[in-house]
């Protein structure tokens, strides 16, 4: 047994920027089944002022103040007509680049009073994880302090009774509140000045796997996954060097390409990624996971579509859903000879993310796995589920249908009734005549505790034992 599933490791990403009071917004994000939804975006949050639903936008050298995000898109809002309704639980990132007036850094007072009102309100039985800034070790991000994207002044407002950390917990003893961390070395030592000096319940890691214009698909698959884990382990090594090495961790986007997303990441090749990228996190018993992006987040009309990465579009998209209403993509896909995605469409990821939820429950118990030395192309994750038990498998062969041999050691039965729930590439190839066809679920009836599975090419099947 590897450790229990935790619900908020299966979650995505909402923005300010997408019209929360959409009416079909609800059942399209229920469609995919998260546990968690990260708000109010990623760079837009050191940016945002929750009180008065504004924001700081930079004008060539300097800033400006009042830019209104979607007018339905509040807090509240947020809350009110997606988070309730759905029970989703609710991880926030407060805004440390920029004060109200556009003028200074970020006011930890602020923060605190955002804090406050999600308890008077009966919010924070939802809202968990309050993350202080995004990425702000990095010169994409706005920051006015006047030491900017510095890792001792970002640790020095997080400690001390004015800072942060202490002010957000005076509002709510309950509140965990997080520092975001590189997950390694570089950006001025963020990480080690900040873990040893910062105040903090949780650190917050992003990771993409590749950089726009150098994707692969050989790598996406082969490497990708593993170098997840790896990267896991590397921030668990820096926590420990500080002695805290229970900290949880939450990874709070991540995706296949860090921006500018190219024909890959609408293509069964980023949908095996998916599925592989949540059983690595799973595996690593990451406290918090949310996707980037569930909708209405980035498109690429005009980015990596070359012709040695597999795929039938002409754009991209972060998207788990398609959100037509955020993302114009009648435009993006017309100009670019494609066809109009119905809104509401879920992409080769939303499918893999679905099953991912299917496949790992809450309260339940991620399990080893070993593949014989021979099976190269075979990745598979387990799972207890109820009296039985769940599995995801991976063939990363394009061209091969592999029928795999299932053995369960020390099962809890002999025998189970046993489904399996396929996406792959004969159903991601649909999409070439503009047709988003859905996993394909077959029934196999009783089974020992050896069994065979096949696995068609490029294909992730999520296996029940009941």
């Amino acid at each position: 047994m590897i450790g229990s599933i935790a619900a908020d490791e299966i979650g995505t990403n909402l923005g300010v920027w997408y019209d929360v009071a959409i009416t079909t917004l609800p059942t399209q994000m229920a469609s995919l089944a998260p546990h968690i939804l990260r708000w109010p975006g990623g760079s837009v949050a050191d940016t945002y002022h929750w009180q008065n639903h504004t924001g700081c936008t930079q004008s060539g050298s300097g800033y400006i103040s009042g830019t209104q995000y979607e007018e339905h898109s509040t807090f509240m809002n947020f809350m009110s007509d997606v988070i309730i309704p759905g029970n989703y639980d609710v991880a926030l990132t407060v805004d440390y680049g920029t004060d109200p007036t556009c003028t200074a850094g970020g006011l930890p007072t602020e923060a605190a009073a955002w804090v406050a009102s999600a308890k008077a309100s009966g919010y924070n039985t939802h809202v968990k994880w309050w993350t202080v800034g995004n990425e702000e070790f990095g010169g994409w991000e706005t920051d006015l302090h006047p030491l900017q994207h510095d890792p001792a002044t970002y640790a020095a407002s997080m400690s001390g009774t004015t800072g942060y950390y202490q002010l957000m917990k005076a509002a709510d003893p309950s509140a965990q509140v997080g520092v975001v961390v590189v997950g390694g070395p570089g950006y001025s030592n963020w990480d080690s000045i900040v873990l040893a000096n910062a105040q903090y319940d949780f650190v917050e890691m992003h990771w993409y796997a590749q950089s726009p214009g150098a994707e692969s698909d050989s790598y996406l698959l082969n490497q990708a996954p593993g170098n997840l884990s790896a990267a896991i382990n590397t921030l668990r090594s820096e926590l420990a060097s500080v002695g805290k090495p229970n900290t949880p961790i939450m990874i709070g986007e991540i995706n296949s390409v860090a921006f500018d997303p190219g024909k890959q990441t609408v293509s069964i090749v980023n949908a095996l990624f998916t599925g592989m990228a949540f059983g690595e996190m799973l595996n690593n018993h990451i406290a918090v996971a949310t996707w980037w992006f569930g909708m209405g987040g980035s498109q690429g009309c005009n980015h990596n579509n070359a012709s040695t990465l597999y795929g039938w579009q002409s754009w991209g998209a972060y998207d788990l859903v398609a959100a037509n209403a955020a993302n114009s993509w009648n435009t993006c896909t017309n100009n670019n000879g494609g066809p109009f995605v119905p809104e509401g469409t879920l992409f080769p990821s939303g499918n893999a993310f679905k099953m991912v939820s299917q496949f790992a429950v809450p309260g339940e118990n991620m399990l080893a796995t070993s593949i014989g030395s021979s099976a190269t192309n075979i990745r598979a994750y387990a799972a207890t589920l109820s009296s039985g038990y769940a599995m995801m498998l991976f063939n990363l062969s394009n061209a091969t249908t592999n029928t795999v041999s299932v053995n369960l050691a020390n099962a809890v039965h002999t025998s189970f009734q046993a489904s399996t729930t396929t996406y792959g590439k004969q159903q991601y190839d649909d999409s070439k005549n503009n047709v988003w066809t859905a996993p394909v679920t077959a029934n196999l009836g009783t089974v020992g505790t050896t069994f065979n599975v096949t696995l068609p090419p490029w294909s992730m099947v999520v296996v029940k034992l009941q």
